[in-house]
């Protein structure tokens, strides 16, 4: 939460010019006039006894007055009285009662006159009366005896004192008594109980008196109360008391409400405007009754009603004639209601309407006196002159009473009086002096000159010119030095002279001119504005949320007007910061470390200038994990539940959102801690369900998204008794270990699931499909038990049942399990083989009868093993394969197999024992596939037309080789390719010379081998023919030669230089000609990559194994197919790694990587040309 406000000094200063506005002129002092009083004493003063009495009376005037005093309306004569004494230039009057004066011989009606040779003021009739603070009268006390759920009244009565005490209930040990609904204070002082608990009995209720004026309190003597309740009653008076006493041994019965005050169905209560209006209701009854207020035919004033003393009492403050009315109190319990009603009339003391104020004329003129006022009853007014009543005081000519209105006309000097006006009524009076001034003056300015004022632009400026003159001057205001005058909506004249710019904007700084004229003279001054940019928190401090122990930090970044020095300060809740080194200030910030919970609150960043202030606050909340519950509590004991409360700890202001409770189990597992159940964190009971024979102790966890609070302390123990075991045991299984037993195990039951001592088991057994009788065995707190000499593998059903000392669990759910398993019997017969291709065969079985299996049936396991290659004749170490296929099938695939190789299997059956005898092995063989690619390939003895080339036969033939396959094709200079040419070879070859070849060519060649079924993958090899020697020796000169060698440097040299200028112009976003060419003409057979198929277009070694023909740079798309296979993946048995062709083959496990056919007709391949370098650069 964030807020922001902000105050204007010159706001301020517009308030303080508007209470000026609403007093009369003030004649300065140098000028004759009339006294006028300035500070009088209290008309109702009630002072100390003890000390000197200090009756005020202060007034000015020229020349200055003189003072005298009345005492009940007589002179007093203060000279005659050594006690009394005025002192110097005043009319303040000092009783001496220090030095043996009473204040009781000087009570009475004071009022002073103060006088000059042009009038007399009198003050107030002051009422003097000394404070009194009496003693309690000494009285004999009875114990109070009341029965519970009676009503009861303990008297205060204080004394009589002036002013009234304040009256409260403590104890001996000087402790406010508790209040509350059912017990609280009438505004009488008395003590109510709605009804009485045994808790109210005490011995020690005393009623204080607080006697503020003398700073006394007395003491009424204790109270004593006792209270019997109606077991009391029963066990140990009721014996002593008659049938007729009202202590019968009646039970404490419920009542209906009745009012102890006030008495009566209704009442009438008169409060004076202004006052505070206190009405008050308390009723007795039990359950204690609560008390609503109602005002009949309208409603409660707002804002200015309160409820006191737990609603019993209605305060209205500020009361009116409005408020009169009838005012209804309920008070109402479950057997009913009472109510009262109080009639409310407000009177009111007489008020000014109009007060008369200080007149000033010059000779001739003419005006008035006002005086109006308002009250209930209405007020009467009347008139006094200089203190005398106007009716008996000397006739002037220039005057005119008419009722409250004093009318002159053209007075003159002699005319100069002060007037007195009264009001008054039965509740009060009111009395006014206003002068009336007769005087000739040139007007004067009482501003001074050149007066500074500054305010904050967008809010008013008030321009002082205070002035005095008679007859009044006229006011006239000028901006500038050569500024005409002043007038406009933008601007407010008012009639103390003050310039008002209600809203001041920067161009409004400079120099104002005020004029005062009269008949008698005219009068000029100068003030300065200034108008300031106001002050702006630009960055305000934001609502934070923070994790105890953290840091924080609020921001306050002002901008201000560069003329105004600011001052910062933080307040927290309003006041100041703590004094804890924890609060850094900074010059923008405030920053908190280590923040505590008592850190929480509002902070507020306050920035005054001796113009303005602003201020923005925002509230930090300090979180943390709740405090731990406490006070927790069990009630409702049953034997299988018990009902749990608590109280939550503090939430530390993140709301609990849940709370976990936890049980300890003393009996069996003491001091661990389990999960019990939790609730919404707005529950603080539960009802808990609980286990026969457990030693039960709960605490509660609270949990905030803070975190989890520490745990409660433990609740008291609660033993819950034994029982019958609930619940057997669980997941129960007979599973045999060899082949003659059969092991039944359980999990047991945890100690709290026991229900009681002597937890033991009952372990029943039978074969199941056979009509046997049940074999029982009862064991001890156990998990496991062996049945020996059992068949081989035949179902059992199993129970076993719980039991304690006081009985059996619940009858058992059976279990089916089996004796041990021992090893199957028979092996799989009619193992055929089917062969896919030549890496793929399907093997089919019989399954073997599930008696023979002696066990759970897992599967079949498949073992295969290559015997020899059919093309080489040669055995190798035998490595077998195994193939499982789980559960009944009766078939699987054999993948990974070698083409023209013999294999061998065998199938076996899988239990839990192991596996069975094996089949007799089965023969197949795999047919030809084509060859891996030949084991190499060498090009020898390079001349000018002729290479030699010798090759190794592959390294897997997969069959019997038909032949050879070469290509081969040129690579000339310019990149261009010449026809592609294909050799056929017998099988039973190893080398060939080609002839008949072009000298100094590169050719590309292209070498694989075959068999019946198709070409195997192929190998590549460059080779290059020599050159003849004339032009080998040639060239061997040209390069020998020095300037060859230097044109070489020279070109490089400047193709270096070129690449470097080309390099530099890129960088600065430049074009070069090359560049532009390549743009506009766009070669496309110079361009990076082909539109068609996306792939780059230059030669590249990755396309070393793909033939290239003449005309094209990429060769075709060809794909070789592979073989298609029926089978599933999921008819593959499980354990052999590698992926598989379509055909079944391992990818890349017996053959090598196949290769593309090369591509017919006249494709060929490109280097990388100059220009193409150039755009891979740029």
């Amino acid at each position: 939460m964030m807020k922001k406000k902000s105050i204007s000094s010159s706001k301020a200063s517009l308030v303080l010019f508007l209470c000026q506005m609403i007093s009369a002129l003030d004649v300065p002092l140098d000028l004759s006039q009339p006294p006028t009083i300035t500070q009088q004493s209290p008309k109702d003063y009630i002072v100390d006894p003890r000390e000197n009495i200090v009756i005020q009376c202060e007034a000015k005037g020229k020349p200055p007055p003189s003072f005298s005093w009345t005492r009940n309306g007589t002179h007093f004569d203060i000279d005659k009285d050594a006690q009394v004494t005025m002192k110097p230039n005043s009319g303040t009057l000092v009783i001496n009662i220090m030095n043996g004066g009473k204040a009781e011989a000087y009570e009475g009606v004071y009022q002073c006159t103060a006088r000059n040779e042009r009038g007399a003021a009198i003050s107030n009739n002051i009422v003097i009366r000394p404070s009194r603070s009496p003693l309690w009268t000494k009285e004999k006390l009875e114990p109070n005896q009341v029965r519970e759920g009676d009503s009861l009244v303990l008297h205060c009565r204080p004394p009589v004192g002036l002013p009234p005490p304040i009256i409260f209930w403590m104890d001996n040990a000087f402790q406010r008594l508790p209040q509350s609904e059912r017990v609280s204070q009438g505004l009488n002082g008395d003590l109510y109980f709605s009804n009485v608990q045994p808790e109210d009995t005490r011995e020690d209720y005393i009623c204080y008196a607080r006697f503020n004026h003398t700073q006394t309190i007395q003491q009424k003597q204790p109270i004593s109360v006792k209270v019997f309740s109606m077991d009391s009653l029963n066990d140990t008076i009721a014996a002593n008391l008659s049938d007729t006493d009202i202590y019968g041994a009646k039970p404490v019965t419920e009542r209906q409400p009745i009012l102890l005050t006030p008495t009566g169905s209704t009442s009438t209560k008169v409060e004076l405007r202004g006052n505070v209006l206190l009405l008050e209701c308390i009723a007795a009854g039990l359950p204690t009754p609560v008390i609503r207020w109602i005002k009949e035919g309208g409603e409660l004033p707002a804002n200015r009603t309160f409820f006191e003393n737990f609603k019993k009492t209605l305060k209205i403050i500020d009361v009116s004639e409005a408020d009169s009315g009838n005012y209804k109190c309920i008070a109402r319990n479950i057997l009913g209601s009472a109510h009262h009603v109080i009639s409310v009339t407000v009177k009111a003391a007489p008020y000014w309407i109009t007060a008369p104020r200080n007149l000033v004329l010059s000779p001739g003129e003419d005006g008035t006196l006002i005086c109006r006022a308002n009250g209930n009853p209405k007020p009467n007014i009347s008139w006094l002159a200089n203190g005398v009543p106007i009716a008996i005081a000397p006739e002037d000519p220039s005057r005119k009473v008419d009722g409250d209105t004093i009318i002159f006309s053209h007075v003159q000097e002699r005319s100069s009086a002060v007037y007195q006006c009264n009001a008054s009524n039965e509740y009060g009076y009111l009395l006014a002096n206003a002068f009336v001034n007769v005087l000739a003056e040139p007007p004067r300015i009482l501003t001074p000159a050149n007066k500074l004022y500054q305010v904050i632009a967008d809010s008013p400026a008030l321009l002082d010119c205070a002035y005095f003159g008679s007859p009044k001057p006229e006011i006239e205001w000028f901006k500038g030095v050569k500024g005409s005058i002043l007038s406009g909506s933008e601007y407010v004249f008012h009639d103390n002279g003050t310039l008002e710019i209600p809203v001041a904007q920067k161009d409004s700084t400079g120099t104002y001119t005020c004029v005062a004229r009269n008949e008698l003279g005219k009068i000029q001054n100068e003030v300065q504005l200034e108008v300031k940019d106001p002050t702006m928190i630009i960055k305000q401090p934001e609502y934070k949320v923070i994790q105890r122990y953290g840091h924080v930090s609020f921001e306050c970044i002002i901008k201000h007007d560069s003329t105004l020095l600011p001052t910062v300060i933080w307040l927290k809740d309003n006041d100041e910061l703590p004094d804890d080194e924890r609060f850094l200030v900074g010059k923008d910030n405030l920053t908190i470390m280590n923040v505590t919970d008592k850190d929480d609150g509002t902070y507020t960043c306050i920035v005054n200038t001796t113009l303005d202030s602003v201020s923005a606050s925002a509230v930090l909340t300090v979180v943390a994990r709740p405090n731990p519950p406490f006070d927790l509590e069990l009630t409702g004991q049953l034997e299988r539940s018990v009902e749990l409360s608590w109280i939550p700890g503090d939430e530390n202001n993140s709301p609990i959102t849940n709370f976990v409770i936890e049980y300890e189990d003393g009996l069996h597992e003491p001091g661990v801690w389990h999960y019990q159940t939790e609730v919404p964190g707005t529950q603080t009971t539960v009802q808990l369900k609980l286990s026969p024979y457990v030693n039960y102790s709960f605490r509660v966890i609270a949990v905030n998204e803070i975190g989890r609070s520490q745990p409660s302390e433990p609740s008291e123990q609660y033993l819950t008794k034994s029982a019958n075991p609930d619940e057997n045991p669980s997941n129960v299984q007979g599973i045999g270990s060899e082949p003659d037993n059969l092991v039944i195990t359980w999990e047991s039951l945890k100690g709290f699931q026991s229900n009681g001592p002597g937890l033991q088991y009952k372990v029943s057994w039978r074969q199941k499909d056979v009509d046997d009788e049940w074999t029982s065995v009862i064991v001890a707190n156990v998990s496991k038990y062996i049945v020996s000499g059992t068949p081989t593998f035949v179902p059992y059903e199993i129970k076993v049942q719980a039991l304690n000392d006081l009985g059996y669990a619940p009858e058992p759910s059976e279990v089916i399990g089996h004796s041990g398993e021992d090893l199957p019997m028979v092996a799989p017969g009619n193992v055929q083989v089917h062969v896919i291709n030549s890496t793929l065969a399907k093997v089919h079985w019989d399954p073997v009868p599930l008696k023979t299996v002696r066990g759970h049936l897992q599967g079949y396991k498949v073992y295969y093993w290559k015997v020899q290659s059919l093309s080489r004749r040669s055995r190798r170490h035998v490595e077998k394969k195994i193939l499982t296929f789980r559960g009944n099938k009766t078939f699987g695939m054999l993948p990974g197999l070698e083409p023209y190789s013999s294999y061998k299997l065998n199938v076996r059956v899988v239990n839990g024992k192991g596996e069975g005898p094996a089949s007799p092995d089965k023969v197949f063989k795999t047919p030809e596939g084509v060859p891996s690619s030949p084991s190499f390939l060498k090009i020898t003895n390079p001349t000018l037309d002729s290479l030699t080339l010798e090759w190794g036969s592959p390294t897997h033939p997969n069959g019997v080789l038909t032949s050879y396959i070469l290509k081969f094709q040129p690579i000339n200079n310019t990149h261009e390719l010449g026809p592609l040419v294909e050799i056929r070879i017998p099988a039973n070859e190893s080398s060939l010379i080609l002839k008949n070849l072009n000298y100094s060519t590169r050719y590309k060649f292209y070498f694989n081998a075959q068999t019946s079924v198709g070409s195997g993958s192929q190998i590549t090899e460059e080779a290059v023919t020599i050159m003849d020697e004339a032009m080998a020796s040639r060239q061997v000169d040209i390069a020998t030669q020095g300037w060859f060698i230097g044109l070489m440097c020279a070109v490089a040299l400047l193709i270096l230089i070129l690449l470097i200028v080309c390099f530099i112009r890129r960088n600065k976003g430049g074009k070069y000609p090359v560049k532009e060419k390549e743009d506009a003409h766009a070669d496309p057979e110079i361009q990076p990559m082909k539109e068609d198929d996306g792939t780059f277009g230059e030669y590249s070694d990755a396309e070393d194994h793909k033939p290239l023909k003449k005309g094209s740079r990429t060769p075709s798309d060809r794909t070789v197919k592979k073989e298609d296979s029926d089978d599933s993946l999921v008819d593959y048995g499980e354990g052999v790694n590698g992926q598989f062709n379509e055909d079944g083959s391992f990818i890349g496990q017996y053959s090598g990587k196949k290769e593309k056919e090369p591509a017919e007709g006249n494709e060929s391949s490109e280097a990388p040309s100059p220009v193409n370098a150039m755009n891979s650069f740029v």
